[in-house]
């Protein structure tokens, strides 16, 4: 063959979040936007601040050849400053002990990015050798997979607690070996909506920590966080660079600033990772290799401009509540989620496409979990508007009543 297998594979089994979004949009089309219950895709409902729109207003304003000239390769060195000193300021406190210092990130740490895909197609380019071995824990993104078979590495998948979706630290410790070069943890976990808690993760990284000294092979952690400051409750979010010293953060502002079109993000290295200075030049050759260079120039200024904003979730917080009650009523068993926009529900039958194949037959689209590495449950995204919810309970108790 004369093309990539590979890259034939991926083009043609599509994702199947993505083949879900595109069957509900042609069905609005066809029969009306109220009268599809479409709760596939994890594209932010609410809208941008108003100081986005006022940033991008002013800098438009600024000589064309400037705004839109290349940035250097990493992105434009005011704006990675600027970055580090949120993140200095916003987590300092909870890692001083273990850094030792008030100094979190330097510029020099930071790639930016085009959002998180690229984050984490960068970090494992950087990481990873064939025979290498990067965990991940189910339920998870099916996209890890696809950039993690990318990167030449194997995907081996470890089950979170098949009860709380908590991290199975016992099944970590087992999935372990001489070849694990890394592990991806995305906390608020996209599809669960669990935030993993500190205890499990200090254990966690005491485990890693074991495991690099017995082995001599230092074992890194991925931190995938579009959906930080997405919580609940007061739910706590631990800043894993202070829990675990070989920690690459992930970042994206696709939910956080509700700009998914945009793709902007960054690539942190923790500056207490292993080999710290080669690490951060190999994220540089990775992005260069990959050909992500110069994320958009625009908006890393934008981002300068709005680093320490913080997103308004009442509205996903209603959306939440509106969803597990009216669920919850019928009779729906369900993982409560403290972070992110999705509700991880149990399917009223082992086989979670043949669910999804009934939901569909009454307009209502969830996302089947077999496709996130867990078989027998659907991933319901609730940043959408709250008509939508409503809208769609009488579709949801029809579902149940279907199977009494």
């Amino acid at each position: 063959m004369s093309i990539n297998e590979q890259s034939l594979a991926y083009g043609s089994s599509k994702s199947r979040i993505r083949e879900i979004a595109a069957y509900g949009a042609a069905r609005k089309a066809e029969i009306g936007v109220d009268k599809v219950f479409d709760f596939s895709l994890g594209n932010p409902s609410i809208p941008a601040p108003d100081d986005v729109r006022k940033s991008i207003e002013r800098l438009v304003a600024m000589p064309a050849a400037k705004l839109h000239s290349y940035t250097p390769a990493s992105g434009l060195p005011e704006v990675r400053a600027s970055i580090a000193q949120s993140i200095n300021k916003r987590f300092a406190v909870e890692s001083t002990e273990l850094y030792g210092s008030d100094s979190l990130a330097e510029a020099n740490d930071l790639y930016m990015t085009c959002g998180a895909a690229a984050s984490i197609t960068i970090t494992l380019g950087a990481l990873c050798n064939p025979g290498d071995e990067v965990m991940v824990v189910a339920p998870y993104f099916p996209e890890y997979r696809v950039w993690i078979e990318s990167s030449q590495a194997t995907c081996v998948e470890v089950m979170a607690d098949s009860s709380s979706f908590q991290l199975d630290i016992a099944a970590l410790r087992s999935a372990l070996n001489e070849n694990t070069k890394a592990l991806i943890i995305n906390s608020p976990n996209n599809p669960t909506g669990v935030v993993y808690s500190r205890e499990s993760l200090v254990e966690l990284a005491a485990l890693l920590t074991e495991h690099s000294e017995k082995t001599g092979n230092t074992v890194y952690l991925i931190a995938d966080e579009p959906y930080r400051e997405l919580v609940y409750g007061g739910a706590e979010v631990p800043w894993l660079p202070g829990i675990y010293a070989n920690t690459i953060v992930c970042y994206s502002y696709s939910k956080s600033l509700s700009l998914p079109g945009e793709r902007i993000g960054w690539v942190l290295v923790s500056p207490r990772c292993a080999e710290h200075d080669q690490l951060v030049a190999a994220v540089a050759g990775a992005g260069r290799k990959l050909g992500f260079v110069c994320a958009p120039a625009l908006f890393q200024r934008v981002i300068a401009d709005c680093v320490d904003l913080e997103p308004n979730v009442e509205a996903y917080e209603h959306n939440r509540q509106l969803l597990m009650e009216g669920l919850g009523k019928l009779g729906y068993e369900f993982v409560e989620p403290q972070g992110a926009f999705y509700l991880w529900m149990k399917a009223l039958e082992p086989d979670a496409d043949a669910f999804f194949e009934k939901a569909r037959e009454l307009e209502l689209l969830p996302v089947p979990s077999d496709s996130f590495g867990c078989p027998g449950w659907v991933r319901i995204g609730y940043c959408v508007d709250a008509q939508t919810i409503e809208g769609s309970m009488d579709a949801w108790a029809q579902l149940m009543e279907s199977y009494r």
